[in-house]
């Protein structure tokens, strides 16, 4: 499948992303997350390893278009609990 990361077109196939990421530790997922092989990965991780580009140079919007489209299960950034409003009858607001 053809996809444009960073401004670059890269020809990829869901074995060949497989085939790059095996053997590679996954780093903690503190943002969106892909599943690769039983694996949860950052997407910014895998695009780098993917496209041999710096992870500065793309988004991680790019990669999980990208992937997703082959096939991989993606997750969002967990989203962050919302405290709720406070109490008026304890002192609140």
């Amino acid at each position: 499948m053809r996809c444009v990361i960073a401004r670059f077109p890269f020809d990829l196939t869901k074995s060949e992303v497989e085939d790059s990421m095996e053997g590679i530790t996954p780093e903690p997922a503190a943002h969106a997350s892909v599943t690769i092989g039983g694996r949860t990965y950052p997407v910014k991780q895998v695009g780098e390893i993917i496209t041999g580009q710096d992870r500065r140079d793309f988004t991680a919007g790019e990669v999980v278009k990208a992937l997703t489209r082959l096939g991989f299960t993606c997750r969002p950034v967990a989203a962050l609990a919302r405290p709720s409003a406070p109490d008026p009858a304890q002192g609140g607001w």
